[in-house]
């Protein structure tokens, strides 16, 4: 049998957890998994891309289990009442390849995201940031703002989009947390004025300029998400040319990131060896540092761990009969018949 864990079942676990101990308890995960990097079997996604958006597949594995993740990124999809992001996955046993847990990580997948800015910030941002700029106020922006103000000691964020009821909807949501001061920029150039830490989370597939090399300040780590895709970039070339620049996975990176306008034989530094210890970070306070993130499938398989995990301790989720039974493994024909293999979907004891 299968865990399955629908959307509602994240929510609940979620709750449960306490959205910033999840955030948290994600990022040591991740980054436990990071410390682990020789041990996976890694590639670049697979994508398939159209002119309003992309769909891909993202597997990995080591020698126990095997991840994927169907992740899909369509920015026209808000103008149709639908997330431009939406992803799920699975996690399976290597040794039989039967599948563990079957989960939604729609949800999941914001709180990995920013899971993995936090873990990053950790290792490049100076330690006395208190001061954070994030472009770009969609769906992602909620999940940065907590995981940077919680576990980094983020104390004032300056907000913007070109959007403005984006920007509201931010607003509105974060008010329960009064201990972080949000700050609505009339731009990006204001925003990011006076930042530790910039953000950047948008969502056009285009070749973007969000942040230019006039906005930069000496000691600023600019967290570059929105960047993923071929095509898509948010950073001027100039702006990574003054910079030491971090990426989860470069031969991923070097087609999605923001370093595709750059030539391949740029200079960036692994994160994992810097969450080893085996490379540099950030080498003086003036520094600039980037964390060119594209979002990368070990991510992934640390979160399907983690919920796998979470969900078992707190009996939640659903046992699910995704593969047949094999009470004759040399008889498939059988279950083409009716009323054979019908069990319920019962809750998870």
């Amino acid at each position: 049998m299968t865990r399955f864990v629908d959307v509602p079942t994240m929510s609940r676990l979620v709750h449960d957890i306490g959205v910033t101990q999840f955030i948290g308890e994600l990022a040591d995960a991740i980054q436990d998994d990071f410390l682990r990097w020789p041990e996976f079997d890694k590639s670049a996604r697979v994508a398939s891309h159209s002119d309003i958006g992309v769909i891909e597949l993202m597997p990995v594995s080591n020698a126990e289990r095997y991840a994927f993740k169907y992740v899909n990124g369509h920015p026209s999809n808000t103008q149709r009442g639908l997330y431009t992001v939406m992803a799920f996955g699975v996690l399976a046993e290597v040794d039989t390849g039967y599948p563990v847990l079957l989960s939604e990580l729609t949800v999941a997948t914001a709180l990995r995201t920013c899971a993995t800015s936090l873990m990053a910030a950790r290792a490049l941002a100076r330690p006395d940031a208190r001061r954070m700029a994030l472009i770009g106020n969609g769906a992602q922006s909620e999940f940065q703002a907590l995981a940077f103000h919680s576990h980094l000691g983020i104390e004032e964020i300056a907000v913007y989009d070109i959007d403005p009821h984006a920007t509201g909807k931010l607003i509105r949501n974060l008010s329960a947390y009064p201990s972080l001061k949000i700050i609505r920029a009339a731009s990006t150039a204001e925003a990011v004025r006076g930042a530790d830490i910039v953000t950047t989370v948008t969502a056009d597939k285009a070749f973007a300029t969000i942040i230019t090399p006039d906005m930069i300040e000496p000691g600023m780590h600019i967290n570059g998400v929105g960047g993923d895709c071929p095509g898509k970039t948010e950073l001027h070339a100039d702006v990574l040319r003054g910079a030491r620049v971090f990426v989860e996975y470069e031969p991923q990176t070097r087609i999605e990131g923001d370093i595709q306008q750059l030539p391949q034989d740029f200079p960036v530094v692994d994160l994992w060896r810097v969450l080893a210890g085996t490379e540099t970070g950030r080498q003086s306070a003036g520094q600039v540092t980037v964390f060119d993130s594209v979002g990368f499938a070990l991510e992934d398989y640390s979160t399907l761990r983690y919920v796998n995990a979470q969900a078992e301790q707190r009996g939640l989720g659903e046992n699910v009969e995704l593969v047949p039974r094999a009470d004759d493994p040399k008889d498939l024909f059988r279950h083409t018949c009716s009323g054979t293999s019908r069990a319920a979907p019962r809750r998870v004891a």
